[in-house]
């Protein structure tokens, strides 16, 4: 799939106030600071369409952008740890849980997850909340241009064998390097697919 046309759409601080379109929502969801608008603006190939810093927690409403007028890519509050408030968190982290369970098209949450460390109780307890509310889920590694293969494969692994003391199966995996546009193709041709499987 070619990315031919993106732009921003809206902000919103609660699920009832996203855009009405009725067209699927992908969204993207992780850590603050796991590189969520670097890798979105990879795969639209458009460095600003979703504004990055190097302060952890930019993100602290819904943002929609529309992708070839078909279909939202959603970026969420990131949780877990930044400059801001116990408080500010929790309403940030509240706002993100709201939207993925009440959402009526959402398609798939993209969780990201930062593929330099081991696994985090912050990333595996936001996974298990996805399986326990039964929303379709992928994982996307990010940076694994900053750090030597094995070691990504080696946090991978442990992850997975995280997952699978709860998990009877493993969700789709992908792995990315925003600066290298490593895994870009691959996540857009998944999107596609399932695209096309609600719209026929």
């Amino acid at each position: 799939m070619e990315v031919f046309k993106s732009e921003f759409i809206k902000s919103s601080s609660t699920y009832k106030d996203c855009p009405k379109n009725p067209i699927p929502e992908y969204a993207f969801v992780g850590r603050s600071n796991v590189g969520k608008s670097s890798l979105l603006n990879m795969l639209v190939n458009n460095k600003k369409l979703s504004k990055t810093s190097s302060k952890p927690g930019k993100t602290k409403l819904i943002n929609h952008f529309m992708i070839n007028q078909k279909f939202f890519l959603v970026d969420l509050p990131g949780y877990g740890w930044a400059k801001s408030s116990k408080s500010d968190r929790e309403k940030w982290l509240k706002m993100t849980k709201s939207y993925l369970r009440k959402s009526s098209k959402l398609s798939l949450v993209f969780q990201l997850i930062d593929s330099r460390i081991e696994p985090q109780s912050s990333d595996i307890d936001f996974t298990l909340f996805l399986g326990i509310n039964k929303i379709p889920l992928s994982i996307i590694f990010t940076k694994i241009d900053k750090i030597k293969k094995n070691i990504v494969e080696k946090n991978i692994d442990l992850y997975n064998k995280e997952l699978l003391k709860k998990w009877k199966k493993l969700p789709e995996i992908f792995i990315t390097s925003s600066k290298k546009k490593i895994g870009r193709k691959r996540i857009l041709t998944y999107i596609s697919e399932i695209n096309n499987s609600i719209l026929k």
